[in-house]
């Protein structure tokens, strides 16, 4: 057995390429990062976008200038009870609360970074005004629905079902214990706490793959979930956040370890926001149990799984699925830049990569062989025959079968032309 670790020159790359894709496009800066009144997912882009600055702020301590004045600038564009779009509706607006998720974890990073007030003060009224009035009304998100599938890559709102505007993104409304738990992390308001359990038990509960829920919001409830067991000690959040990726290994990633958008929809496409937290939530599962299984997955998702994701423009982008079920046997690009979600998650999980990287390597066998599902790999890493343009990128190559392979090639180093019009086929059967 042989080891291969985090390649330090790749992962400097990668960090400054999206440095600079959210430094300098207008899209990220102050004359653009607030999303305009009645818009359909409050608070979504602001919060990613605080998380991303945050989060290369603690890689490299250089400021992207937008930090600062959105926390200057962010007031302005409250409404009257503190959060962002509309209050006072007559349902729970799903999309809404999954959008603050993000608010609430940017501004409380930002209060970590720099010890500042006002952005403590400004999470704490989206928590008692958003959120803490959903005590009690939690348990009633419909899991019957009337109407299943459809959405795009950027989700939209459906119909008002039991007293919930919900969301294609379904299930989205969990994204928010991933930022309430960061909330309680800075305030140990017990309230919040209370909100939190009720939360975890009702989507515990709710049977992901029947409803079709999406995996990005599974796996971000499940980061929420290790977060709450390591600031509370309570196995119960433990195993919740188990349960959620023991599913997910078994019918939500695809051969390449990266994710099917929804579960029991393979014909859809992967979303770069769901690996990174798919990434971290088998790490800390692993730091909290010590089982080799979620590291190797960890860093299998990082060799694998988000090698095609990003792109050289330094955003994120998604593919084709590479999975049982799916009508592809390649990875071929679906959307070059999801600019408006997953760059701006990217970010995060460069700087969740870059701090655990002595755990992220890669466990190979020594040669390449041809598995029961008709990949080929040498112990955590996937290889492909590549054709378009993409193969002169290629880290080198193995003659296996006649057929000359290797390893996902990683787009970030590819021209967009040629990176659009390359397959990289994984499945031969």
């Amino acid at each position: 057995m042989h080891r291969l670790p985090v390649d330090d020159t790749e992962l400097g790359e990668r960090i400054s390429l999206n440095f600079k894709r959210l430094a300098d496009d207008p899209y990220y800066q102050i004359e653009q990062v607030f999303q305009p009144e009645g818009c359909e997912w409050p608070g979504d882009k602001e919060g990613r976008a605080m998380l991303a600055f945050v989060s290369h702020y603690r890689i490299s301590s250089k400021r992207i200038p937008c930090m600062d004045e959105m926390i200057r600038r962010l007031p302005e564009h409250l409404n009257d009870s503190g959060y962002l779009g509309p209050c006072g509706q007559p349902f729970i607006f799903e999309q809404q609360l999954s959008g603050h998720s993000w608010m609430l974890r940017g501004l409380c990073g930002y209060h970590e970074a720099f010890g500042d007030s006002e952005s403590l003060k400004m999470a704490m009224a989206i928590a008692e005004n958003l959120f803490l009035p959903l005590r009690g009304q939690i348990r009633d998100y419909p899991v019957d629905r009337t109407k299943q599938g459809g959405g795009d890559v950027s989700g939209n709102s459906l119909e008002t079902e039991n007293g919930w505007k919900l969301s294609t993104d379904i299930g989205c409304a969990f994204m928010s214990i991933d930022g309430l738990a960061h909330v309680y992390k800075v305030s140990r308001d017990e309230r919040i706490l209370e909100l939190l359990y009720e939360m975890t038990g009702v989507f515990a509960s709710i049977d992901k793959e029947k409803l079709r829920a999406q995996t990005h919001c599974s796996l971000t409830a499940g980061r929420g979930m290790m977060s709450l067991y390591h600031e509370t000690g309570d196995k119960y959040f433990l195993d919740s956040a188990k349960q959620i990726f023991d599913l997910y290994i078994s019918s939500g990633m695809t051969y390449t370890y990266q994710n099917l958008n929804w579960w029991g929809r393979p014909d859809t496409w992967t979303e770069p926001c769901a690996i990174v937290d798919s990434l971290m939530l088998a790490l800390e599962l692993h730091k909290a149990t010590g089982n080799e299984a979620f590291r190797r997955t960890a860093a299998a998702i990082w060799h694998n799984g988000l090698s095609t994701s990003q792109r050289e423009n330094g955003g994120a982008g998604t593919d084709t699925l590479v999975a049982a079920g799916s009508p592809w046997n390649h990875l071929k690009i679906r959307m070059y830049e999801a600019f408006f979600c997953c760059t701006m998650r990217l970010a995060e999980g460069l700087m969740y990569v870059n701090g655990n990287k002595d755990l992220l390597y890669a466990t190979l066998d020594g040669s390449v062989k041809r598995n029961s599902q008709g990949i080929y790999t040498d112990g955590d890493i996937v290889y492909a025959q590549v054709e378009g343009g993409a193969e002169k990128y290629a880290d080198y190559f193995v003659k296996v079968d006649g057929m000359r392979l290797c390893p996902i090639v990683k787009y970030y180093r590819v021209p967009r032309d040629i990176a659009e019009n390359s397959i990289q086929r994984i499945r031969f059967n």
